[in-house]
């Protein structure tokens, strides 16, 4: 028997799950404003929720062909002076540094010489540059390109290891009785309580002993201990309630024990590897601390990210741009993947 909601309870849930929504959508909104703002916009407060498109200044001619250019900071003082000058590179670089508007600065004079045919200021509009912090983020910050590869090449890595010795260890834990097997369950659950960051500095001393230290083996490595364990404890449940007879009738036909394994039992847990393969990219991907410990030159995206917040020479909005982009590659993974694991929870479509 379903239990149908009151008004007044189906109001109460409607608030609760609104107050939710804005919790997390107005951070999320301002954060995304940030990453899409000129460096004028940065200065000012209150900010916008959300990202303008167009930026508008004040042009007012002035002696020798010069004009100053004027800037509204909405803080309630009207137009405020920004620069004077009549030099087109200067006017250039001034409206792309500022404003992200990447026009020349030649159309920029010739737009603003119909202010002397009246000698009045005029206010002109253009149209930023939508993604100048993203391209800005890997112009000006150290490593952001290396980074970006060094994170999808650790990212595969992990999800290599971790997919192929857990889903192993996941099948013998289904399949075969032998000594210490409920032992071998428990210390699969110890090692996934470690935080990674926890066997960090070890892992140091083995990895420079072994010679990957500052390497992404030696940090998919890493990642991929606490992996492996999560990994065989999914795929074991599923490999438990896949049938037997299906592998002995592979068997009878003149399949072999890997063949059966490869063409019969990991295609039917498959769910489960693609839920297990999202827990070892996020892991991977957006992994700080570790990285921090365990790199030198080969620095991982979040990792350069993370640094770029903290540096004077980049401006916020370009880390913020950066930040968007370590985003980006794990929602666009989760929804390729969305189906596969709704099938794991029972066919519930995601």
């Amino acid at each position: 028997m379903v239990n149908r909601l009151n008004p007044i309870q189906k109001a109460s849930v409607a608030i609760i799950l609104t107050g939710m929504l804005l919790i997390v959508a107005i951070p999320l909104m301002c954060f995304v404003t940030v990453s899409f703002s000129n460096a004028t916009e940065m200065s000012q407060f209150p900010k916008n929720l959300f990202p303008s498109g167009t930026v508008s200044v004040l042009v007012a001619p002035e002696e020798n062909n010069r004009y100053t250019v004027y800037y509204d900071y909405h803080d309630g003082n009207g137009w405020t002076s920004i620069i004077t000058l009549s030099d087109a590179k200067k006017l250039e670089r001034h409206f792309t540094r500022q404003y992200a508007v990447t026009v020349p600065g030649e159309q920029l004079l010739k737009d603003f010489a119909a202010t002397r045919e009246t000698g009045e200021p005029r206010v002109f509009t253009y149209r930023k540059d939508t993604f100048y912090n993203f391209t800005q983020f890997f112009k000006i910050v150290p490593n952001a390109a290396s980074g970006l590869k060094n994170s999808i090449i650790v990212s595969l890595l992990t999800i290599l290891i971790s997919l192929t010795l857990g889903s192993l260890a996941g099948y013998a834990l289904a399949r075969y009785n032998f000594k210490g097997k409920q032992q071998l369950n428990v210390g699969l659950l110890i090692v996934r309580m470690f935080p990674t960051v926890g066997i960090s500095i070890p892992m140091a001393v083995l990895l420079i002993r072994m010679g990957l230290f500052d390497s992404l083996i030696g940090l998919a490595i890493l990642y991929s201990i606490p992996n492996i364990a999560l990994t065989s404890w999914i795929t074991s449940s599923i490999f438990i309630g896949i049938n037997k007879e299906l592998e002995e009738a592979s068997l009878v036909f003149g399949g072999n024990s890997v063949q059966t394994f490869l063409r019969i039992t990991l295609p039917m847990a498959f769910p489960a590897m693609a839920a297990s393969s999202m827990y070892a990219f996020t892991t991977a991907w957006n992994d700080t601390i570790s990285a921090l410990i365990l790199t030198q030159k080969n620095q991982t995206l979040s990792l350069v990210v993370y640094k770029a917040i903290g540096t004077t020479s980049s401006g916020i909005q370009y880390a913020a741009a950066g930040s968007i982009i370590l985003i980006l590659p794990a929602l666009v993974f989760t929804f390729i993947i969305r189906k596969y694991i709704g099938q794991m929870w029972g066919g519930v479509s995601m």
